[in-house]
């Protein structure tokens, strides 16, 4: 039988699963080419972007909390790995939050192989032959592609222009430059 304190205590707890729910925790990873910002709900990495980038923080709630997690350290293990040139084996626990559309241009881009490179286009077709409709816009493509709130663990500065052509990155084209680069991936400079 419920008493009015187990009903309090059921609220009190409901509410701070909530509150936690809501939380962003940080961390910070110096990489070759600048500053990292990691941001996690506790378990999941849900952020991870160059200081300064566009869209910086677009998952991080108001107060958050620098802490040291497991998701950091697997995280700057993988961030270890790719920037000595390695191709890491595992890959930390990601959450991504965004709209239907934009989830599933991240899911493509999750699937392209380090050191290899597509195009906005081949993207729109790809989603174009899953959704079973004549045509998605490559410019939508590139806007879901720009948002993406995990840069290098989901490889958004592995999308080109038409034609192999360096174009557009949330962190700076000299950051997509180095880390293609590192990749050994062919582009063309614009």
């Amino acid at each position: 039988m419920k008493t009015p304190e187990s009903e309090q205590k059921t609220e009190l707890n409901t509410r701070r699963l909530l509150f936690f729910e809501k939380m962003t925790f940080l961390s910070f990873y110096s990489s070759p080419v600048g500053e990292i910002t990691l941001a996690s709900d506790g378990e999941h990495l849900t952020g991870l972007w160059f200081d300064g980038q566009k869209h910086y923080g677009s998952t991080i709630n108001d107060e958050p909390i620098e802490k040291t997690l497991p998701v950091f350290g697997r995280t700057a293990e993988w961030l270890d790995i790719y920037f000595g040139g390695g191709v890491p084996s595992f890959t930390p626990p990601v959450k991504l939050a965004g709209t239907v559309f934009q989830l599933s241009v991240w899911e493509i881009l999750k699937a392209i192989p380090y050191g290899q490179t597509v195009t906005y286009g081949e993207i729109a077709k790809a989603l174009a032959n899953q959704k079973g409709i004549r045509c998605v816009s490559a410019q939508a493509v590139g806007g879901a592609v720009g948002l993406n709130p995990v840069s290098i663990i989901v490889p958004c500065h592995r999308v080109l222009r038409k034609g192999g052509c360096l174009t557009g990155y949330a962190g700076g084209t000299d950051k997509k430059a180095y880390l293609l680069n590192l990749e050994k991936s062919e582009f063309k400079a614009v």
